[in-house]
């Protein structure tokens, strides 16, 4: 088993709290490129993964959040995603901040791809900033409570072995 975290880094301009919305009830389903240890073969389409579905392993009492079979050498791998308590906050502005641990065996995940929903919350006014994607990396927003335009820029993704 090899264990990677899903860091995220950012430019916070009066928001902070930064983090996927990832409940039960709307789960986030993160999107990776992964590639089969054994073979060397790197999947041809993204995988998406959802935290709260566990799908049983073949040949053992366990279960993981993904199962793969690779089409080339026909060996199954499973990964398991566990979100982490870490948000991103203004504190850590430029900072490399871990949100998911993942616990992959037979598969390297090579890259992320950030589709989905994200939340943040006004630095001064508490306002919460719900449902908003990003359009090639940043997002802007207008907080009426404070009075100023809030944004998060310059935000890059990286998955990194632990």
């Amino acid at each position: 088993m090899v264990k990677f975290y899903l860091n995220v880094s950012a430019t916070l301009d009066g928001v902070t709290n930064f983090q996927p919305i990832d409940t039960p009830e709307s789960p986030f389903e993160y999107t990776f490129t992964i590639q089969c240890t054994k073979c060397r073969t790197t999947h041809d389409k993204p995988i998406t993964i959802n935290r709260f579905e566990e799908h049983d392993i073949t040949g053992s009492r366990g279960e993981a959040s993904f199962v793969f079979r690779c089409k080339e050498c026909k060996s199954e791998h499973s990964i398991s995603i566990l979100r982490t308590t870490k948000s991103l906050t203004l504190d850590d502005d430029k900072k490399s901040i871990p949100i998911l641990e993942i616990d992959a065996r037979g598969l390297d995940i090579e890259k992320f791809i950030p589709d989905g929903l994200y939340q943040a919350i006004g630095a001064e006014s508490n306002t919460k900033f719900n449902d908003f994607e990003f359009d090639d990396g940043e997002w802007y927003d207008y907080d009426d409570k404070a009075g100023a335009e809030v944004s998060i820029t310059e935000v890059e993704w990286d998955v990194a072995r632990s």
